[in-house]
């Protein structure tokens, strides 16, 4: 009876271990892998032609190893964000001087996305907090903006941030759709981005950013390329690879119909 009570006592110690592996069906194994995401593109070029106005374009995804019970209460977030080719950004302040209105003050940004649209399952701020949102740089309001040499006070580099800010959404450039993301299914969504009519030509990025119960979790990315087509093309192509010939026919062109027009509206 002595040498039982060892065993038995091992027994009762490895119980609710044993009970929790009954409770798993045969081939389950407990999840152990973080949430994975990934997204497609309904078109991976765009074509630009003379007669675009703009375009809503299509993003698919799927989240991997979710827990369903978070899934059910909806604390999965998806925010997706179609960023445009990066380059330097000069916003200028006029004043008016003597009657005049002249550009008095400047300000340079480095490498900020030359378009920016953004869908999301709901509200940026009922996703995470402002403090998340800005280190993952993601939302309008937190698009990395740094000035290139700047000396001087913040309250002037707010101003100059929120213009430029301004100026991009006014122009359409920068967009949101705080209700662009839904779910069709338990772990698919599809989120919808606008392609504004002046969209810059480039590779951009689709990236879609997951959240957990307000937590960041991964982020996916995937290029968009953006070209002119047909003449628009024609000439671009001709503008930056031979400058000289394309000046040259220019002035040509400018010569020849500033004569035809002379000759037929010429009054005899």
């Amino acid at each position: 009876m002595r040498r039982l009570l060892p065993a038995i006592t091992l027994y009762l110690w490895l119980l609710p271990g044993l009970a929790l592996a009954q409770m798993l069906l045969p081939g389950q194994a407990a999840n152990t892998t973080a949430e994975g995401l990934e997204i497609g593109t309904s078109t991976s070029e765009i074509a630009i032609t003379s007669d675009f106005r703009g375009a809503d374009l299509t993003i698919f995804g799927a989240v991997t190893n979710t827990d369903s019970l978070l899934l059910a209460i909806g604390q999965y977030d998806v925010v997706v964000v179609l960023e445009g080719p990066r380059e330097d950004a000069t916003v200028r302040r006029k004043e008016r001087v003597f009657g005049i209105w002249v550009n008095t003050r400047s300000m340079t940004f480095e490498a900020v996305p030359h378009s920016y649209s953004m869908s999301s399952s709901r509200m940026l701020d009922d996703v995470t907090t402002p403090l998340d949102l800005a280190d993952q740089g993601i939302g309008i309001d937190h698009v990395p903006l740094t000035p290139v040499g700047f000396v001087g006070n913040a309250s002037n580099l707010g101003e100059f941030r929120n213009a430029f800010r301004r100026l991009q959404e006014n122009n359409g450039l920068y967009d949101r759709n705080p209700s662009g993301v839904r779910f069709v299914s338990s772990n698919l969504f599809k989120a919808s981005l606008r392609l504004p009519a002046n969209i810059p030509n480039g590779v951009h990025t689709v990236r879609a950013y997951l959240f957990k119960s307000g937590k960041f979790i991964t982020e996916k990315s995937v290029p968009l390329r953006v070209v002119k087509t047909g003449i628009e093309q024609t000439i671009t192509d001709a503008a930056h690879e031979q400058p000289i010939a394309y000046g040259a026919f220019a002035v040509l062109l400018a010569l020849v119909t500033g004569w035809g027009a002379s000759v037929v509206f010429r009054k005899d």
